[in-house]
């Protein structure tokens, strides 16, 4: 009866830490380190928008989480060499699950908006896709750049 508890409760962490991990890459989010910060603010108008997806992050806190949750679940199986055999191979098996379910969580819709600056130049810029953010061609932006990172802003 205590091993699923401690499964349930293995898992539930494994999500809280994986929640955590995920960050923003919207063109309304900033970082610490970006706020207050001087910007160059540059004007341009959308030439193209193509929809993309923005792989999600691949730290080892996914195949570490994983890695132990699995190792502790297989532990539980068996008796002896059994149990140990079963823990290894459940923390493999896990590493690679949590691994993956990190990616997953993370994962998101972005846009690629190509953008014909007033300078002449062309630059597509990638952000995460906002809701209330909605981008048309022909439309007239602002890129802000701080830091080497840029976002199209109406």
């Amino acid at each position: 009866m205590r091993k699923p508890v401690l499964f349930i409760s293995s898992f539930a962490a494994v999500t809280l830490v994986l929640g955590g991990c995920v960050s923003s890459l919207t063109g309304d989010v900033y970082s610490r380190e970006e706020a207050r910060t001087v910007e160059t603010v540059r004007m341009g108008t959308i030439v193209t928008l193509r929809p993309v997806r923005i792989e999600g992050t691949k730290t080892p806190i996914g195949a570490g989480a994983g890695s132990i949750v699995g190792g502790v679940a297989g532990s539980g199986v068996g008796q002896g060499r059994g149990s140990a055999v079963a823990g290894v191979i459940g923390a493999v098996a896990g590493g690679l699950l949590g691994a993956a379910a990190e990616e997953g969580v993370t994962r998101t819709q972005g846009v690629e908006v190509t953008v014909r600056e007033d300078d002449g130049s062309t630059r597509a810029y990638v952000q995460e896709v906002q809701p209330d953010e909605v981008f048309r061609v022909g439309e007239r932006v602002r890129i802000l750049t701080v830091n080497g990172t840029s976002r199209v802003a109406h």
